[in-house]
């Protein structure tokens, strides 16, 4: 799925598993072994299988492999000239990763596919993007008037949930600080399918200052999405 959401300059790697398979623990390095070394199967499963991902990413672009461990804002330490975002769900990880002589940052996110949990919606999103919500009617919700045509059952809060974590991903290592749900305005944009998959595009606006580490303002962030195999997997790469 994550390819269809990539340019060219980014590469990316997934992998479909069983929530607690411990098979990618063996391929840690032993700074990241002992991250993980006090946290919960399921926990490991997930740090592990991102990791893999990450190298099988680094290798498509050349990159020899290299210990990931976790560093001071909860994302992986990549090597110097790399940049690059996991995700992982469960029953799903997932990395990108490109040279930083061509791209500043990148931000992934999945989650399954399926509505949000009653009362996350109110802390997630703006008025303006629940407005939007109804309209089009949240997952499967009958009310909505102005659903695309060919996006039945797309989980449009879930979605918009996926795309906030995305751009907080890509956000935060141009600018070295916090981004709250309620900083970006998301507007969602299907396009056409991936065979059977709804998928499209998606930007956020921002509505705090944006100024970089380098000096420079950054006022939006755009992405792409998808929604295939019981999943919602979004990617926004800035050039």
């Amino acid at each position: 799925m994550i390819e269809h959401l990539l340019p060219a300059a980014v590469r990316g790697s997934e992998l479909f598993v069983h929530p607690a398979d411990p098979a990618a623990e063996a391929e840690l390095y032993p700074v990241e072994r002992e991250q993980i070394a006090r946290s919960v199967p399921k926990r490991r499963s997930e740090y592990a299988g991102a990791r893999a991902c990450a190298r099988a990413a680094m290798a498509a672009l050349g990159i020899d492999p290299a210990p990931l461990p976790k560093g001071p804002g909860g994302g992986p330490q990549w090597p110097g000239g790399v940049v690059g975002s996991i995700t992982h769900t469960e029953g799903y990880r997932a990395a990108a990763v490109a040279f930083s002589l061509g791209v500043r940052a990148v931000g992934v996110d999945a989650e399954r596919h399926g509505p949000l949990p009653p009362g996350v919606l109110r802390t997630v999103a703006l008025p303006a993007e629940r407005d939007w919500l109804e309209a089009v009617g949240a997952g499967d919700d009958p009310r909505g008037r102005d659903r695309p045509a060919g996006m039945d059952g797309v989980h449009w809060d879930r979605l918009l949930f996926s795309a906030k974590e995305t751009t907080y991903k890509a956000w935060h290592p141009l600018t070295g600080r916090w981004l709250g749900f309620e900083d970006a305005h998301i507007t969602v944009t299907p396009g056409p399918a991936v065979g059977a998959a709804p998928a499209g595009e998606f930007v956020s606006r921002l509505l705090v200052p944006g100024h970089t580490r380098t000096g420079d303002a950054l006022t939006e962030i755009r992405g792409r999405w998808i929604v295939d195999r019981g999943f919602v997997v979004t990617a926004a790469v800035v050039m």
